[in-house]
Parts: C-alpha cells; sequence; structure tokens
C-alpha cells in the first residue's frame, strides 16, 4: 500500500511559477512510475507528466518546455517544477502511482488528495 500527500499548490499569476511535492509513505516507492494528473471543473482528468523508476519521463504536450518532473527516491517524493503558468493551467493536481510508466489514469494505483493550482491572468 501506498499513500501519497500532495503539497505546493496555491494562487500565483500568468508567468509565475509552482513547484508540487508528493510525498509517499512505503518503502516500495523507487519501484513505482510516478504521474502528475490535474482536473479542472467540469473537465476529465487529464495527463502531465510521468516518471518512471529509471528516470526516463513523458510530459503532455501542453506542458512541455514549461514543465518538469522529478523524483528524490531517497525522499520518497516526487516534484512537478511548473515554470510560465497559464490560466488554463487552472485545476486541481494529482499525484499518482503505478507499476509501469503510462498516461492513462485507469493505469494508476494509487492516488494523492490533489493540491489546487490556480492561474490569473
Amino acid at each position: 500500500q501506498v499513500q501519497l500527500v500532495e503539497s505546493g499548490g496555491g494562487w500565483v499569476q500568468a508567468g509565475e511559477s509552482l513547484r508540487l511535492s508528493c510525498a509517499a509513505s512505503g518503502r516500495t516507492f523507487s519501484s513505482y512510475a510516478m504521474g502528475w494528473f490535474r482536473q479542472a471543473p467540469g473537465k476529465a482528468r487529464e495527463f502531465v507528466a510521468a516518471i518512471n523508476r529509471g528516470y526516463s519521463t513523458n510530459y503532455a504536450d501542453s506542458v512541455k518546455g514549461r514543465f518538469t518532473i522529478s523524483r528524490d527516491n531517497a525522499k520518497n517524493t516526487v516534484y512537478l517544477q511548473m515554470n510560465n503558468l497559464k490560466p488554463a493551467d487552472t485545476a486541481v493536481y494529482y499525484c499518482a502511482g503505478s507499476r509501469t510508466l503510462q498516461t492513462g489514469p485507469d493505469g494508476y494505483d494509487y492516488w494523492g488528495q490533489g493540491t489546487q493550482v490556480t492561474v490569473s491572468s
């Protein structure tokens, strides 16, 4: 069992940056692929970024060049550095854990509670 807790969300203006963190419990964190998803009001949950245990990464086209996912296995934490934020990035951001790196939410077994990111123009 893995428990995930996100932090770092907040309110920023367009063009600013935020770094989200996701702390995981359990000693098997390093064996999991970790992903970030987001969900805006009235919209489906969408893939943002993922990183596998070999540090390979995958990004949604909408965030490439602006967001960076990373992980620190010694701290059982995955990060999402978000630069040049846009109002379209406003959503609740969730981290999730999976056995393999994938972009669909159905493939993830563990989810955090989410953290709100609001970007004003």
